[in-house]
C-alpha cells in the first residue's frame, strides 16, 4: 500500500484530494475506488455529494484532510464504507448501521415491494398483521412500516445488539409506536402470544458454512457471521422458517423469503415437504438473479410445487 501518496500537504484543492484519495484505493485493491472516496470526503466534510462536487476548486484544510486520509486508510485495509460512515441507504431511507448487524443491500428491497404488493391485495384487512424474521437493522420492517401506515408490525432477532440499532432507526424514521421489536429466536417470542400474521417476511443467512472463508473480505472479515451462516447447505434457518410458518400465517397469509441467486428450487422443495402451502413463486432481482421465494397458506387443501415470477 502506497501510504506516501496520503502525506499531508497543505490548502490542496478539493479536487485533488478526491483524485488522490481515489487513486490510493484503486492501488489497495479496491473496485469502488471512486465511488468509495466520494462517499468518505463527504463524510469527512459533512457535505452531500452535490456540495463537493461544487467546491471542487475550493481549499482543503489540514484538519479536514487528515480526517479524510484516516477514512481513507480504514477503508483500504478493507473496512466497509457503511460501518466507516455508520450509514446505509434503503428504500430511500438513511439507516444507522454498525459491525452488529449485516449491511443492508438493495437487492432486499424486492422483499418489500412483494409485501406491499400482498398489502394491497389483502386490503379487505383491517389491520393488516406483519411479522419480520431476524430483522437486523430493521430496513425491510422500517420500509413496510413507512408505506403502511395502518399496518401492525412484529420484528424479532436473537441478536440483543441488533435489536438497539433497529430501535434507533425507528425511532429516526418515526415508526418505533408501531413496530413491536422482540428478542428471541425466530418464532420462540410468540408461543405463548398467539399472534397470527398476514405476511411474513424475511433474509435469514443462507450462505453455506464452508463457503464463508471464501466470501469477500469486507464481508468474510467485518459482517457478523451469524447474519451468513446459513448451515452446512445453507438452508437450515429455511427449514425452520417455513416448518412453523403454518402455525403463525392466517389463511391464505404469505411468506416471503430471501434467497441466494441457486437456492430457489431447494426452498421451493421445502414448501412441498412441509406441505399446506399453495404452489411457491421464484422472484427474480433486477440482474436476472433469483432473489426472493414467496407462497401463501392454502385456504383449504390442494397441489403444491413451484413457478417463476
Amino acid at each position: 500500500m502506497q501510504t506516501e501518496k496520503l502525506t499531508a500537504r497543505t490548502q490542496r484543492t478539493v479536487r485533488r484530494v478526491l483524485m488522490d484519495g481515489s487513486q490510493f484505493l484503486r492501488d489497495a485493491g479496491i473496485e469502488s475506488a471512486r465511488l468509495d472516496a466520494e462517499v468518505l470526503l463527504g463524510h469527512a466534510l459533512d457535505k452531500e455529494k452535490a456540495d463537493i462536487y461544487l467546491a471542487m476548486e475550493s481549499m482543503l484544510n489540514d484538519s479536514d484532510e487528515k480526517i479524510f486520509r484516516e477514512l481513507l486508510t480504514r477503508r483500504a485495509k478493507g473496512e466497509p464504507v457503511a460501518y466507516i460512515t455508520g450509514h446505509k441507504e434503503f428504500w430511500s431511507l438513511d439507516f444507522v448501521v454498525t459491525p452488529d448487524i449485516l449491511i443492508p443491500r438493495p437487492e432486499t428491497e424486492l422483499v418489500v415491494e412483494l409485501a406491499l404488493e400482498g398489502a394491497i391485495m389483502a386490503t379487505a384487512k383491517a389491520p393488516l398483521k406483519i411479522l419480520d424474521i431476524g430483522t437486523g437493522s430493521g430496513v425491510i420492517a422500517i420500509a413496510l412500516a413507512k408505506e403502511l401506515p395502518a399496518a401492525e408490525i412484529w420484528a424479532v432477532d436473537v441478536s440483543a445488539a441488533a435489536l438497539n440499532i433497529a430501535e434507533i432507526n425507528a425511532q429516526r424514521h418515526g415508526v418505533a409506536e408501531r413496530i413491536k421489536l422482540l428478542d428471541g429466536d425466530l418464532f420462540d417470542p410468540f408461543t405463548e402470544l398467539g399472534h397470527r400474521f398476514d405476511v411474513i417476511v424475511s433474509n435469514p443467512p443462507y450462505v453455506l458454512s464452508k463457503e464463508i472463508a471464501n466470501l469477500g473480505r469486507e464481508v468474510r472479515d467485518w459482517e457478523p457471521k451469524m447474519a451468513l451462516d446459513g448451515g452446512p447447505d445453507g438452508l437450515d434457518c429455511y427449514r425452520q422458517i417455513i416448518g412453523g410458518a403454518h402455525t403463525y400465517l392466517v389463511p391464505e397469509g404469505r411468506i416471503l423469503l430471501e434467497i441466494g441467486e441457486d437456492q430457489g428450487t431447494a426452498v421451493a422443495g421445502l414448501f412441498v415437504g412441509v406441505g399446506g402451502f399453495e404452489k411457491a413463486t421464484i422472484y427474480q432481482d433486477y440482474a436476472g438473479k433469483d432473489r426472493v421465494i414467496g407462497a401463501p397458506k392454502m385456504a383449504r387443501l390442494g397441489a403444491e410445487g413451484f413457478s417463476r415470477g
